[in-house]
């Protein structure tokens, strides 16, 4: 890969773009190694760094299946079912807590605010 082009935030040339400008065109990496860095400075813990990959390498981002649909579905009935009473809580269940938030805090109150 060799050493990378490193750009200061916002003066990156044409032509290259992180992951999401890509997903936001339509595009994917598709394989490529990353092409250059841009660093955001920061005072206190370093550079915030995003990488940059080619846009005229990217690929097209695949359509998405019925069998990946199915998948994707299935997986976030996953996330919002509480362990456990096993019901639909109508939104992704925190990993912090487990569970919905009537279980986890069965008592009514949250995090000892008075709901």
């Amino acid at each position: 890969m060799g050493t990378l082009l490193v750009y200061r935030w916002r003066l990156a040339p044409d032509g290259y773009a992180t992951r999401r400008q890509l997903r936001a065109l339509g595009l994917r990496p598709g394989g490529q190694d990353v092409a250059a860095q841009l660093e955001r400075p920061r005072r206190r813990r370093g550079p915030l760094v995003a990488y940059l990959y080619r846009i005229d390498r990217a690929l097209p981002v695949r359509p998405m299946t019925p069998g990946r649909r199915v998948a994707l579905a299935r997986a976030m009935q996953a996330r919002r079912t509480c362990s456990a009473c096993g019901l639909d809580a109508g939104y992704v269940i925190p990993a912090s807590l487990g569970t919905c938030v009537p279980c986890a805090y069965p008592e009514g109150t949250t995090d000892g605010i008075a709901a």
